[in-house]
């Protein structure tokens, strides 16, 4: 029996996306009537989101499938100041023209998830460096400053853990959870706004919107925040030995992000599918009940269609051919993600696999090398001393192999 009225609700409920929601009966008669106008705000600070900004693209994704319209607000202006919110150390400053280039970058990744125009659901996106950066100063804290206590501020989960671990928390950091209150109200009088969405670490700052909005009369606002998303291991969502799991293909290719899925911990197989794919719950129930052996089934069509999604479903098919090839049939395919380096010269196996992602230290890589767990073009290395030139390359390159998931061509650069 379906606990909401909405079709947004019950597909956030059963997928797993819900950990609060400011009033969920009122959010619920919004969405049933299809009403409802939501925000996600993604800061630019880098070239590319990562996969821990998945949920969040996803939330937008079921909003619109269910006749509800979604915003993208690009943070042009935000990301000038820096979210302290769950760090122990302020951000780096960046320049404007950083922050332009990494709009660019991220800007391209929504067309895949959402669809843009000027309908009743269609997408927009927006950036609120618009309004943020031709706030005065003055005016800024005599008609939006007055509406915040500087003892509830103190008070935020963002400001109060930097402050108790004795962790510097600067002026401008300080002056963050304003202006994120400041874009709800903006968006609710240029478009209707009525929910913004986010991470559970953003409940404080979304809550404090709503406040700020009532006090400067706009309609009623609603908050929504998932739940922070860990591995069944405990460690942090998206990142792997080789760094940040990105979604531009420029910065991790399809084959990788492919395999990033394919590694799925048994234990998240069932939850990831219902998270990071469309696919209906019955077909995830299935997979999600396969034992021993048969799971590594589920973590293929969790990886083909999470791939799809982001890359597109000939991405996918071709990841997917390019791993069978390397895992059954050993053989050393095209698609592998490749690390150029100097094999004219040569270059030893410890420094390679660090190079390459698959150690994050020569240490690491010694271990491995000791387990008998690397293996150069399909062969197990024994020397940890071993030098790779271009003698060990076959049609132009070197297969460097961790285990039996994890494998990198080496060319010359």
């Amino acid at each position: 029996m379906s606990t909401y009225k909405s079709d947004f609700l019950n597909i956030l409920s059963s997928r797993g996306y819900i950990h609060q929601c400011s009033d969920a009966a009122g959010l619920d008669a919004l969405a049933a009537k299809g009403d409802v106008t939501a925000y996600i705000g993604f800061d630019c600070t880098a070239p590319s989101l990562h996969v821990g900004s998945l949920v969040q693209i996803m939330l937008l994704h079921w909003l619109q499938q269910t006749g509800n319209k979604p915003i993208v607000l690009m943070g042009g202006g935000t990301t000038r100041v820096g979210d302290p919110s769950g760090r122990d150390e302020s951000r780096k400053i960046l320049s404007i023209e950083d922050i332009e280039n990494n709009k660019q970058g991220i800007q391209a990744v929504f067309a895949k998830f959402l669809a843009f125009g000027s309908g009743k659901t269609d997408a927009t996106m927006v950036d609120n460096a618009e309004w943020l950066t031709k706030l005065n100063y003055i005016e800024m804290l005599r008609d939006i400053g007055k509406h915040f206590s500087v003892n509830r501020m103190l008070a935020m989960d963002s400001v109060k853990l930097r402050l108790e671990r004795e962790h510097e928390l600067s002026f401008i950091e300080f002056n963050y959870m304003i202006l994120q209150a400041y874009d709800f109200t903006e968006l609710s009088r240029r478009y209707g706004c009525n929910l913004q969405m986010g991470g559970s670490d953003q409940w404080g700052n979304i809550v404090n919107g709503i406040d700020l909005g009532r006090r400067m009369g706009t309609p009623q606002l609603y908050a929504l925040t998932t739940p922070l998303i860990t591995l069944a291991s405990g460690a942090k969502m998206g990142k792997t030995a080789s760094g940040a799991v990105w979604l531009n293909a420029d910065m991790r290719s399809p084959y990788e992000y492919w395999q990033f899925w394919r590694n799925t911990e048994d234990a998240d197989v069932g939850r990831f599918l219902r998270l990071f794919t469309t696919l209906p719950l019955p077909e995830v129930a299935r997979l999600e009940a396969l034992q021993g052996s048969e799971i590594n089934e589920a973590k293929k069509v969790l990886a083909n269609a999470a791939t799809a999604l982001l890359h597109g479903e000939a991405a996918a098919a071709e990841a997917a051919e390019t791993a069978r090839k390397t895992f059954e049939e050993g053989a050393s395919a095209g698609g592998l993600p490749t690390v150029t380096v100097d094999l004219g010269s040569g270059i030893g196996v410890l420094a390679a696999m660090v190079q390459a992602g698959l150690a994050s230290s020569n240490g690491e890589a010694r271990r491995a090398i000791q387990g008998g767990g690397i293996r150069i073009n399909d062969d197990v290395v024994k020397d940890d001393k071993l030098l790779l030139t271009s003698a060990l390359a076959k049609d132009g390159s070197i297969k460097l192999s961790h285990g039996k998931k994890k494998h990198v061509l080496l060319k010359q650069g």
